[in-house]
């Protein structure tokens, strides 16, 4: 085996050596250290060497880069040297004599396209001897530089891009969070939906009363009205990680034991659905909490409203597959089943995420600098300026908007199995599976209303503009669709209305359920606990009201209520909203 140095010498004849970068830089194989730039290399195998970088020097050029490896290839009596490494905050591709082919570039090469192109151009210049782009020409060090020879390493790209993505999954660790938190919701919303398809055959088994169906219902509630402030003061204050982790545990662990609170006696079965509600109520401050950390402001719609949709996918899972499990196993099948899944998420959960991008140590430099440059990153709070917080009218139209918002959406997720089965005389397999519609719906509307938003506010629309649009559709498309269905009289019209209500609804996620952010990102998770506080209590009461509402009246009088609390929320919030920061 050969051995030797290659080091940086201005002055070197050709073959002997390698181009830097520019022509007129090069790097000269001697026998021998040389204490400027040192390369540590050999020859085995044949024609091939692989190098992995152990260490940069401190010079500003290599100072930010981490890692990277190498493929050396003799070319005659020269050798060709493809290597990524850092510089001016983003990679670029550094080229060592020869040409370097494509292949072997994209092998090694793993930024976002727009680079990836722009790269392929300059590497054609640079083998057919044009300059090196002079404002990203890498030049290098003067001090040594060590390189460790290993033969056994593939040629493997730099950790990350510019936009912060990794090598280990091809996808930035901010959205890894936020598939994550997405996932919770999927489990939150499953686990809610299923006592509305299960309350069907319950109730006739232990012959309830719309009012105490009513009652059953809302009792979830109770417990999730208990901790939305205090979830969101405690994720302001440990952070989100562990919050989100104990309520997806707690609320787990509820329903699997509804089966049998529900055969020990009623009593039983409301305390362990506000138990449930305990453990759910928990989840949106500690999420936010999270994601105002986690996800730069021009990301922040759309990541909220794919966190979002997976409420939406959540409801249409379980309105799905829980008809299914009670034909076959029973109705307490829904509840085992459904609440063991938690379990699996809480492993992946505990290994994978983090509070803040500060916390994590497998994060790559350049991500965190991407995002703590875009996120104003502070320390946990110790205090919570209540009195600052309740002064500001802002605030107080995400309270109340935010409960004229959930009276009807609450409606809407517990009671619409019963109206689908009532109404339009579905049985109950139908019930469950036109209820999916509706969230598939909103899935898709979340998301598509996310990509608007992000998109107008990088194109200068102002953030309060945005928000006041999202919102106002997230009102007045469901006033609009659910007057009509007191004028519809064929089913399949009646589940176009109620697809249509929900659809434009999500329209919010970008409307008041990005706010909490804009407007206090430190205190996002306590904003949020205070306007879901009003939130949940819409639910409680709406849903108790419904029940009574029905037993008294009809349909048509529920949805008047909704309606109205809709255009009470769109003046509301077209006159005090802001999408600015106002508490710091």
């Amino acid at each position: 085996m050969e051995t030797g140095v290659a080091s940086y010498s201005r002055r070197s004849a050709f073959p002997n050596n390698i181009v830097l970068g520019r022509p007129h830089l090069t790097m000269a194989a001697q026998p021998g250290r040389n204490q400027q730039l040192g390369i540590n290399w050999s020859s085995f195998g044949g024609d091939s060497l692989r190098v992995k970088a152990i260490r940069y020097s401190s010079s500003p050029t290599f100072s930010k880069a981490t890692s990277t490896s190498a493929l050396v290839t003799k070319c005659g009596l020269g050798v060709r040297l493809l290597i990524n490494y850092y510089v001016k905050e983003k990679y670029t591709l550094g080229y060592i004599g020869g040409i370097v082919q494509e292949k072997a570039m994209c092998s090694g090469w793993r930024d976002s396209k727009r680079y990836i192109k722009r790269d392929r151009r300059r590497v054609s210049r640079w083998a057919l001897g044009g300059p090196h782009l002079k404002s990203e020409a890498p030049h290098p060090s003067p001090s040594p530089t060590d390189f460790e020879l290993n033969k056994k390493e593939n040629v493997t790209a730099s950790t990350a891009s510019s936009h912060g993505i990794s090598s280990g999954t091809g996808l930035p660790k901010r959205w890894i969070i936020v598939l994550l938190c997405f996932s919770s919701f999927l489990l939150c919303n499953m686990d809610r939906v299923n006592m509305s398809i299960a309350i069907l055959p319950m109730s006739a088994e232990f012959n309830w009363s719309p009012a105490t169906v009513g009652l059953i219902q809302s009792s979830f509630f109770w417990g999730y009205l208990l901790t939305q402030i205090a979830g969101g003061i405690w994720a302001d204050t440990v952070g989100g990680k562990t919050v989100l982790g104990f309520g997806v545990v707690w609320w787990s662990i509820a329903t699997a034991l509804t089966p049998v609170a529900a055969k020990v006696g009623l009593p039983f079965l409301l305390v362990v659905r506000a138990f449930m509600g305990i453990g759910e109520g928990v989840a949106m401050p500690a999420m936010n909490n999270i994601l105002s950390k986690w996800v730069p402001v021009d990301e922040r719609s759309r990541s909220l409203a794919l966190v979002y949709s997976g409420m939406y996918l959540g409801s249409v899972t379980g309105l799905a597959f829980s008809p299914l499990l009670i034909h076959n196993f029973g109705w307490p099948s829904v509840f085992y089943s459904f609440g063991s899944l938690g379990s699996v998420w809480f492993a992946l959960w505990s290994s994978k995420a983090y509070s803040s991008p500060l916390e994590d140590p497998g994060l790559s430099a350049e991500e965190k600098h991407l995002i703590t440059t875009k996120n104003a990153t502070k320390e946990p709070v110790t205090s919570i300026p209540w009195r600052l917080i309740l002064s500001k009218p802002p605030v107080w139209a995400l309270i109340v908007s935010h409960f004229c918002h959930n009276w009807g959406t609450f409606i809407l997720l517990t009671w619409m199995p019963t109206y689908y089965n009532q109404v339009l005389k579905f049985n109950l397999t139908e019930s469950g599976l036109f209820c999916v519609l509706p969230w598939l719906t909103m899935a898709f509307s979340a998301n598509m209303g996310g990509w608007i938003a992000d998109t107008l506010v990088r194109k200068g629309l102002s953030v309060t503009t945005v928000r006041k649009v999202m919102q106002s559709i997230g009102f007045l498309g469901p006033a609009f669709f659910l007057t009509q269905l007191s004028h519809v009289h064929s089913p399949a019209m009646a589940v176009l209305c109620m697809a249509c209500s929900q659809g434009t609804d999500a329209f919010s996620q970008s409307g008041l359920y990005s706010n909490h952010q804009d407007i206090g990102p430190r205190y996002a998770g306590v904003l949020l606990g205070l306007s879901n506080t009003a939130g949940v209590m819409a639910g409680v009461l709406g849903t108790a009201a419904t029940g009574y509402i029905l037993q008294h009246g009809s349909w048509d009088d529920v949805f008047k209520v909704s309606v109205g609390l809709y255009l009470v929320g769109t003046v509301v919030w077209n006159l005090f909203s802001t999408g600015e920061k106002i508490i710091d």
